[in-house]
């Protein structure tokens, strides 16, 4: 009887002890350059994934810093997710200073999301500083485009089957059903913009190309004088002259750019500025992917409307 009691006990007792964290399935670890990418690639792995970014969604991704705090972010990462194209340049810096071998380019656990992508205005002829910021492998904003979000999680899943190949086909299904989500919203969104197609809009950085081709809008110019290089009063003076001429309704600005001076342009040129959200979380209601694109085509459309 006794050794019966001690049994249960003890059976109880193995209950009562919650299983180490080697007895849990581990997730896979990845790091994503951008917020954008954070998100999908939650969407593809689902709670086996624990993504972390290193852009934060108040950022310029052109200007973030390369510092240790974000190496250690990188130092035991299983995956790492890059933009491409040069926008993310200063992850190859942080890789290096987090003696991560799987993360270098080539290795099993980089993931560059623009292999596939139909990249624009790819420049052609010679190219130097003094044109400013411009990315000699094309835009590199393309994730605002909602079609490419079927490359860029194909992308995603094929790194994380890489590390993990008996979940592929949870993958696949995940990356399935997103897809199909996205599919009806985006046959919704182009529905909602067809009364304006081929309006005409200003921008404050290049950055939405993307977006516009996809909704059939059209860019008629920017706020900078070339990329990442802030306007000489002259070519604010020809800008405005020819958002009058063209009767723009919208300055698409950036959160982190300049609002002050977007309004005055706008206000001298009989135009209103719209703030749209450059990555996931950059502005209050824009958590997702989806929710980001739903927030900007929503903003458009009651703005040219």
């Amino acid at each position: 009887m006794r050794c019966m009691t001690r049994a249960v006990i003890a059976g109880l007792v193995a209950l009562a002890i919650p299983a180490s964290p080697g007895d849990a399935v581990a997730k896979i670890r990845v790091v994503a350059s951008t917020p954008e990418l954070k998100s999908l690639t939650e969407v593809v792995g689902g709670d086996l994934v624990d993504v972390d970014t290193l852009a934060r969604s108040s950022q310029n991704f052109h200007d973030v810093e390369v510092r240790p705090s974000l190496m250690v972010k990188l130092r035991r990462a299983d995956l790492l997710v890059i933009n491409g194209l040069d926008l993310d340049y200063w992850v190859d810096a942080l890789v290096q200073g987090s003696n991560n071998p799987r993360l270098l380019l080539g290795g099993v656990g980089r993931v560059d999301a623009s292999r596939g992508v139909r990249v624009l205005e790819v420049p052609t002829g010679r190219i130097d500083r003094s044109m400013g910021d411009v990315h000699p492998q094309g835009n590199p904003h393309y994730t605002h485009d909602p079609a490419t979000a079927e490359v860029v999680t194909a992308n995603i899943l094929e790194g994380l089957a890489r590390v993990t190949p008996e979940h592929r086909a949870r993958f696949e299904r995940r990356r399935g059903e997103f897809l199909a989500r996205l599919n009806e919203a985006q046959t919704r969104w182009l529905r909602a913009l067809e009364p304006v197609r081929g309006a005409r809009v200003v921008v404050n950085h290049n950055s939405w190309i993307y977006f516009l081709s996809r909704f059939g809008l059209h860019q008629l110019g920017t706020v900078e004088d070339r990329p990442g290089i802030p306007p000489s009063p002259a070519h604010l003076a020809n800008l405005i002259r020819q958002m009058r001429e063209a009767r723009v309704k919208v300055l698409i600005l950036d959160p982190w750019g300049d609002r002050q001076l977007a309004e005055r342009i706008a206000a001298e040129a009989g135009a209103r500025v719209v703030v749209l959200a450059h990555t996931v979380g950059a502005l209050k209601g824009t958590n997702t992917y989806l929710d980001m694109l739903e927030h900007n085509v929503s903003a458009l459309v009651q703005a040219l409307r």
